[in-house]
């Protein structure tokens, strides 16, 4: 005769099978508990029906029978608990696709998004140029740090709203600079700009170019989209003075600064230095600031850095006109 310990013991043995961690199964552990402690009782009250003969010991048929019956029910309820789980597997794998479609669908998007906004902008925005014909004066490691602000200013345009369509001229195929351009920047021949060995002078008309220059007696005061501003692609440890604004001067065309003077106030520092001298890319990043918010204090703030030795003056407005 079975005992009233063994039965316990599987009892707990079909407990165990039954168990899950998933939350979603707690009533059907507790419901299982139910059978199993209504199955214990069967056999408790039917165990004193049973009898023994010639030393083997036999269950009445009503216990056997509901025992099997509750397996039947464990059974069942084991393989629909393992489907389940199949199910939620395949959907979670099949959700983690999607996802992944649709990252790459959104990829896609702005991607295209960014390319329409520079096509607009090669017909419509404001045009900037890169005058790269002073290569002459720099030396190699001066000419690898133009590379490099070549790359930070397209990807600072290809993030804007409003960009601007970029232009390099006098940049030649077979020189220094193309070559540190091609290794520094990934994808550099795919970059949506125009790029010419021709000098800008005989691009554009006089008319409309705009030489930005640190020595400009004149503060820029807006960003005109049917001017062409241009910005010497120059690196000069040396500071060679005046260097862009006497070519401008040369040849007659219009120049101006960034207005730090008028917004912006010289800092006390242990060096005493001040310096309105940007990389090309800290310019791109006022103007292209400025023309988003039209609001030159916050154009300087985040392209002129603390490092030039110059502050945000007390009373210069963050509002845009």
């Amino acid at each position: 005769m079975m005992t009233s310990a063994e039965n316990s013991k599987d009892a707990g043995n079909l407990t165990k099978l039954y168990r899950s961690d998933e939350k979603n199964y707690v009533e059907e552990e507790e419901l299982s508990l139910d059978f199993l402690s209504l199955l214990e009782t069967e056999l408790d009250i039917d165990s004193s029906r049973c009898y023994s003969q010639e030393n083997e010991t036999f269950f009445s048929k009503n216990v056997l029978r509901k025992q099997r019956h509750w397996e039947k029910i464990l059974a069942a309820k084991k393989c629909k608990r393992k489907q389940e789980k199949e199910k939620r597997k395949a959907k979670a794998s099949e959700n983690n696709s999607q996802g992944t479609i649709k990252e790459r669908h959104s990829k896609r998007f702005l991607k295209e998004l960014t390319m329409e906004r520079l096509l607009t902008a090669k017909y419509s925005g404001p045009k900037l140029c890169i005058d790269l014909s002073m290569t002459e004066h720099m030396t190699k490691k001066e000419i690898s740090r133009l590379a490099a602000q070549i790359r930070r200013l397209y990807g600072s345009n290809r993030k804007t709203a409003k960009p601007f369509w970029v232009y390099l001229t006098g940049f030649l195929e077979n020189s220094l600079l193309y070559d540190e351009c091609v290794r520094m920047n990934d994808g550099f021949n795919n970059y949506l700009v125009d790029t010419t060995e021709s000098n800008f002078l005989d691009i554009f008309p006089l008319e409309q170019v705009v030489y930005l220059t640190p020595d400009s007696n004149s503060a820029l005061e807006d960003i005109d989209p049917q001017k062409v501003y241009v910005l010497g692609g120059l690196v000069d440890e040396s500071i060679q003075k005046k260097l862009t604004y006497r070519k401008a001067k040369e040849h007659g065309l219009q120049t101006a600064r960034l207005p730090i003077q008028e917004y912006m106030d010289k800092k006390v520092n242990s060096k005493n230095f001040h310096s309105e001298i940007l990389a090309i890319n800290q310019v791109f990043d006022v103007l292209s600031t400025y023309y988003r918010t039209k609001s030159w204090p916050e154009a300087l703030q985040t392209g002129v850095s603390s490092g030039k030795g110059y502050v945000l003056r007390d009373n210069a407005t963050m509002e845009t006109y």
